[in-house]
């Protein structure tokens, strides 16, 4: 009886098995189906499935090893199957580091030197037909034994990273799975083809992961660069789905839209293992292109990162039935489809990555070599980073340059060049004459002009403006000035406090002051704002605070354990305490001034739900959380209705559509405002309040500012054309802050870098002391924008702020915590948090 089991089992599996493939495979292993307990692409596979195929094959096969490489904001382990012949998975470290000496050191390659091979897949969580082809793929490479495969196997290290975003798989399965029916149902507008808000694309927080390679603003990207930059793959696979009505998609893309540094040797390499997918496709009689769509331009993504980091980085794009069988203009696609289509491309990849495998390994050696050369010629020698008082944001800013392996060093002596002076300790030197020489070029660039104007994804992310570090490009190297040792991050060394003091204050300039007060906030002690400089006696010194310092006056504590909270908080945040000795200061209000203000505990509603900006909510939710560590609550817009605003102290509304509120809801927001809450609005949630009436400006809508581009005397093949010159699909702006304004205490400068994917401007005001922020009068930093718009921004007010009873409504044009690196602007929303009612602007009547 057992061993009939045992041969149906076998049978079934093998079956199940050949609407993939049908060579004959290792009985012995286990497959993809025995695991699930039902053919790959009937359901769609959990993580959790996942991770138990690959450890029950990765224990029973001598060709798979597993790792976990990190873990998601959910605590799912992030998965690495590395595949290979067992002799090189039994020297894998030797070959690790011998590859990386060939591609960076330039030693010689080795005869027998393996490709790396890199195929990630699901970094969109609901594109799940890429991580259950990695299901048939892991089964395929290690069970099956015919000579291509074990030539495959000695000749190259496959990295399989099956699920890049498990969070997103997870929600996106679910829904799939549980709207399933017996017999599936193929119409487009059934419930399990329309996913709910937020959908399964982005990870926990909604975030686009793959825009995060370049940014690292989540454990997921960090995991996945740490492992990149360790091994340095020759080619990497980027696995995606696109509409229902399309085919299949595999790079090169359009040739004009491609990242200007990348080599051209790239793009042959690239269209040679193209030849590989044609082939397999062809022998398939499956449809396919390539060249007609998407950039290879944003360098922060999973097909462009790998090009400015010496790989082969090719996108790969599926039809999504976005369930299990959905009609489309080229018949029935089904789940399995999609799958097996995805498994083709990465069998292709792995084919022509081995055939090219000497070319390879020699491009990435070449890459570097001239890397070194080009840094060496070019006129600029580096980038100095200047420190402006908030060495957490630019610690954040090295730590990130660190992570992409770039050097950087500090200045061991005071350099000047031409009339900057540039302080030791305070100012550190980013060559370019490193193996990083294109990354940093990229990283640092604020190109304005571009060969093609249209962007798949946006045209700039200079990090210097996101985290708003001052940086000058220089034209010679600070040579001797320069410290031997590249920068370390110092670990944290606090010294106790001193009991008995009349106050205690600390500075408000560091980015994680907030999370501090906030800390503070949580455990009962009683904080107040200095809404102007003064400077008071610490110990035996004179200290000077700038606005915006926080002040803990002993006497205003209730709770008897204050001061232990306080000692106890100031030893895990990098922000100085000061013991005060007197209230009476020696320049500016004492301490027991008005002009103090009282610190009350936000308490955040978010207004996250469908018909809002899933992504742009996001990353409110995530920012607030990590740069003041407040959880909001979050309520969808249909609800406002039926919610008790009166426990709330602040009401955010981030970019999205608000036209289902009406004069009701309009009345309960100012009722709530009038009694005493911060409101805050940007982009269509700028737009909204002002149509409302709430926020007292006007608005240039889109429609207005595309009549300023010009469309007459155009051609229909001009309409793509106009199309991208009509938008900003992400550009970086400049806006001149009123620096006295409590909403931009902590910023270190008057021009404050803002980053512009919307031509949606607010008109600034006539009242005065309500315009926060207007744009400068040459705001444009870098990124495309139509010469026509840049006026017409120049006009516009970037942050808007006044009186609405004893509340108060602020509103921005653009988003402040943009895929959440912007941490410069990020500082006005936090600013909201706490020091929102601190000011006081009211309209005047016009």
């Amino acid at each position: 009886m057992k061993l009939s089991v045992m041969v149906f089992f076998t049978l079934w599996a093998a079956t199940a098995q050949a609407q993939y493939f049908n060579e004959p495979v290792n009985t012995r292993l286990p497959s993809p189906q025995q695991t699930l307990g039902h053919a790959v692409g009937d359901w769609h596979a959990r993580h959790d499935q996942i991770q138990r195929y690959f450890e029950q094959l990765a224990s029973q096969s001598d060709n798979a090893m597993l790792e976990v490489i990190g873990y998601s904001h959910e605590q799912r382990p992030l998965l690495q199957l590395v595949i290979s012949s067992p002799e090189n998975l039994g020297r894998l470290d030797q070959i690790r580091q011998q590859h990386v000496q060939q591609a960076k050191q330039g030693t010689s390659i080795a005869g027998d030197a393996p490709v790396i091979i890199w195929l990630g897949y699901g970094v969109h969580g609901n594109e799940a037909s890429a991580a259950n082809a990695a299901l048939v793929l892991a089964h395929y490479l290690t069970a099956v034994q015919t000579d291509e495969v074990q030539t495959w196997l000695s000749k190259a290290i496959i990295l399989v990273q099956p699920s890049l975003n498990p969070d997103g798989n997870d929600r996106f399965a679910h829904w799939a799975n549980m709207h399933k029916g017996s017999k599936p149902v193929a119409d487009p507008q059934h419930r399990e083809h329309i996913e709910p808000w937020p959908n399964g694309r982005p990870n926990h927080y909604w975030f686009d992961l793959n825009r995060d390679w370049l940014l690292l603003q989540h454990p997921e990207s960090r995991a996945r660069i740490a492992q990149f930059q360790q091994w340095l793959p020759n080619v990497v696979g980027d696995f995606h789905e696109m509409g229902t009505n399309s085919s299949y998609f595999f790079q090169p893309g359009i040739p004009s839209r491609n990242y200007p540094l990348t080599p051209q040797r790239n793009f042959e390499l690239t269209a040679a293992i193209a030849e590989f997918h044609a082939a397999a496709f062809d022998a398939q009689e499956k449809l396919y292109y390539s060249e007609e769509s998407f950039d290879d331009f944003y360098i922060g993504k999973g097909s462009t990162y790998p090009d400015v980091n010496g790989s082969v980085g090719i996108l790969f794009e599926q039809a999504s039935s976005r369930g299990h069988v959905q009609e489309s203009i080229n018949g029935l696609l089904s789940f399995s489809d999609a799958i097996k289509n995805q498994f083709t491309a990465s069998l292709s990849t792995i084919r022509g990555a081995v055939a090219k495998r000497q070319e390879l390994l020699a491009y990435q050696q070449q890459f570097y070599q001239d890397a070194i050369t080009e840094g060496k010629a070019d006129k600029t020698k580096g980038y100095m980073l200047t420190d402006d008082g908030d060495k957490s944001r630019l610690e954040g800013l090295l730590d990130l340059l660190q992570r992409h392996h770039i050097a950087v060093y500090p200045l061991a002596r005071d350099w000047q060049d031409d009339d900057t002076k540039f302080r030791a300790g305070q100012s550190y030197f980013v060559p370019l004459q490193q193996a990083q020489y294109r990354l940093i070029k990229a990283a640092f660039a604020t190109d304005k002009d571009f060969k093609d104007n249209t962007f798949y994804d946006v045209s700039s992310w200079t990090l210097p403006y996101a985290f708003n570090i001052e940086f000058k490009a220089v034209n010679r190297e600070p040579g001797r000035a320069l410290a031997g040792q590249q920068w370390q991050s110092a670990p944290l060394l606090k010294q106790p406090l001193t009991a008995g003091a009349y106050a205690y204050a600390f500075s408000w300039q560091d980015q994680q002051a907030p999370l501090f007060l906030q800390a503070l906030l949580d455990e009962g002690v009683v904080v107040r704002s200095a809404l102007g400089s003064f400077s008071a006696l610490s110990s035996d010194s004179t200290v000077q605070f700038k606005p915006g310092s926080m002040v803990i006056a002993a006497g205003l504590q209730q709770n008897k354990e204050w001061f232990n909270r306080l000692q106890q908080l100031q030893q895990q945040y990098p922000v100085r305490v000061h013991a005060i000795r007197s209230g009476l200061t020696a320049e500016g209000s004492d301490l027991g001034s008005h002009n103090f203000a009282v610190i009350k505990n936000p308490e955040v509603l978010l207004i996250a739900g469908p018909g809002i900006n899933s992504t742009e909510a996001g990353e409110v939710w995530y920012n607030l959380e990590r740069l003041a560590g407040i959880s909001p609550s979050m309520v969808e817009p249909e609800r406002l209705g039926r919610v008790n605003l009166n426990r709330y102290t602040h009401i955010i509304l981030v970019d999205g559509n608000y036209r289902q509120w009406q004069d009701s809801h309009i009345s309960q927001l100012k009722q709530w405002t009038e009694q005493g809450g911060v409101l805050w609005g940007h982009k269509d949630g700028a737009a909204w309040l002002a149509k409302a009436g709430l926020l007292k400006a006007g608005v240039w809508q889109g429609k207005e500012m595309q009549q300023l581009i010009p469309q007459q005397n155009l051609s229909y093949a001009d309409s793509e054309a106009l199309g991208a010159k009509q938008r900003i699909a992400g550009a970086i702006f400049s806006a001149e802050l009123d620096l006295s304004h409590p909403l931009t205490f902590g910023v270190p400068r008057e021009r404050l870098p803002i980053f512009k994917n919307d031509i949606m401007l607010l008109q600034p005001s006539s009242s005065p002391f309500v315009n926060v922020a207007l744009y400068s009068q040459n705001p444009h930093l870098a990124g495309y924008s139509a010469s026509e718009y840049v006026p017409k921004i120049a006009q516009g007010a970037a942050i808007i702020a006044h009186n609405l009873g004893r509340g108060r409504v602020i509103a921005m044009t653009d988003n402040p915590v943009f895929r959440g690196y912007f941490f410069g602007s990020s500082r006005i929303l936090i600013n909201a948090l706490y020091l929102g009612n601190s000011f006081n602007a009211p309209i005047q009547a016009e």
